[in-house]
């Protein structure tokens, strides 16, 4: 008897254990649900894009304008968003974010449901109303969780990313449902209910980060000064601060030139022409994939849905891509990354018409292909980031980066649009394949060149 309450003590002590490792997480379990959101508002659009043509009567040029004009108010809060991470803590940023991209799906479904005949204008309206909601998230994301995590920046900004980019796997299977299926018969227009739902998790999203987070720093750091050991410093307004390098200057009130001068350094500078080639590429594929895919490659609706999907559903690479960075280091995981990326979108140029023996295959191998590079660069990029930008600037710093490359990626649906419109899909697409083989080279430059840096 005394065994067997023993073997149960044991087994509950573990057990115990087990929970007690896995709440260690917690923080960057509310941070990627967040993330997730964010990417499931925005990958909703796209597919949106030919039920806004039918209800609007507008063009490729005009949709691919909304959502232009949505990526560039995203990309305008990048600097803001990190440089006051910097000054006031990340958790009254990220909570901010999150609640006004909840206020703008809930304003998309609000004005219908009262009746409202909401025409183009309002809907992109609050397309920028989200825009400023997602685009507060991701720069202060990689800054918190960079510091809760700093023996394992590569895994947990890979495992982040994977959470995010599954909301663009949900996205168009969601929409499909609101529009065309089981939830189609629903009052209204039937994508607003999808906007509704999105902002009511979004509120329940806040609500517990808010609640969570700042708690759980604290306590981390509590035990961190009673145990000796190093954890992330306290930080201005949430309890979590600096995991200073070695070798990497601090200050206590950066100015803005500071943020501007430190890119004069070449290599910097070049990595991140990198990062704006990408984000060109990757965002004119995003929001073009779903037409190009049903007017040039000839497939069904349904199946260029699935296929929207499978680009983010092959985000799972990032998981190994992040964890290789940090074994391997970053250089030589990005140039195989962006080559992969180049091979997809190129292969996606020259490939047959669907209808054709075998195309529609072909076309999916080019998909899953060109995600699997596009993705498992992802997490990379902010692990490079963060190790060569100064600890005590790195959100303003990584801002000033992510309002480059988001402004790369935001005036790429409008020209892709227009292109589109004017020459046909195949040229603009392969724009896209040389942005991509340029961010490919310069990466490459860089990993030869990195003995002599």
């Amino acid at each position: 008897m005394g065994r067997n309450s023993g073997g149960g003590r044991g087994v509950s002590r573990r057990l115990r254990d087990r929970l007690g490792r896995l709440a260690r997480f917690d923080v960057l379990a509310l941070t990627a649900a967040i993330w997730f959101l964010a990417k499931f508002l925005r990958y909703a659009f796209p597919p949106l894009f030919e039920p806004f043509q039918a209800t609007y009567g507008v063009s490729n040029a005009e949709v691919g304008a909304a959502f232009t004009g949505f990526m560039l108010v995203y990309a305008a809060m990048q600097f803001p968003s990190g440089a006051l991470a910097d000054r006031l803590g990340s958790v009254r940023v990220v909570v901010a974010g999150a609640s006004l991209a909840a206020v703008g799906a809930l304003a998309v479904a609000i004005g219908s449901f009262a009746g409202a005949a909401a025409g183009f204008g309002v809907l992109v309206a609050t397309m920028l109303v989200m825009g400023g909601g997602t685009g507060a998230h991701k720069t202060v994301a990689i800054r918190l969780l960079a510091r809760v995590y700093p023996a394992r920046t590569g895994r947990a900004l890979g495992a982040f990313d994977t959470v995010g980019t599954f909301g663009g796997v949900v996205a168009p299977i969601a929409v499909v449902a609101f529009t065309t299926g089981l939830l189609s018969g629903l009052p209204g227009d039937p994508w607003r209910w999808l906007f509704f739902s999105a902002g009511l998790v979004g509120v329940a999203l806040a609500v517990a980060f808010l609640r969570r987070v700042p708690g759980r720093l604290e306590a981390d750091h509590a035990g961190a000064e009673r145990s000796g050991t190093e954890t992330a410093d306290t930080d201005p307004g949430d309890a979590v601060g600096d995991e200073r390098s070695v070798g990497k200057k601090t200050g206590s009130n950066p100015g803005f030139r500071r943020y501007v001068t430190l890119f004069s350094d070449p290599r910097l500078a070049a990595f991140v022409a990198v990062t704006l080639s990408f984000s060109f590429a990757y965002n004119g594929l995003v929001a073009f994939l779903p037409l190009y895919l049903t007017r040039e490659a000839g497939l069904a609706a349904a199946t260029a849905g699935g296929l929207y999907s499978l680009l983010f559903l092959v985000s799972f690479v990032q998981l190994f891509s992040g964890e290789a960075s940090d074994r391997a280091g970053q250089l030589p995981v990005i140039v195989a990354a962006l080559t992969l990326a180049t091979v997809g979108v190129a292969a996606l140029v020259v490939l047959p018409i669907a209808g054709t023996p075998g195309g529609a295959i072909a076309v999916a191998v080019a998909v899953a292909v060109g995600g699997l590079g596009m993705h498992g660069f992802r997490p990379v990029r902010g692990s490079y980031l963060m190790f060569v930008l100064p600890d005590d600037i790195a959100g303003g710093a990584l801002g000033v980066v992510r309002t480059g490359l988001m402004g790369a990626g935001a005036v790429a649906p409008v020209i892709i649009g227009v292109i589109s419109d004017g020459l046909g899909f195949r040229p603009a697409f392969g724009l896209l394949a040389a942005a991509m083989a340029a961010a490919a080279t310069i990466a490459a430059a860089l990993w030869l060149t990195r003995e002599r840096a």
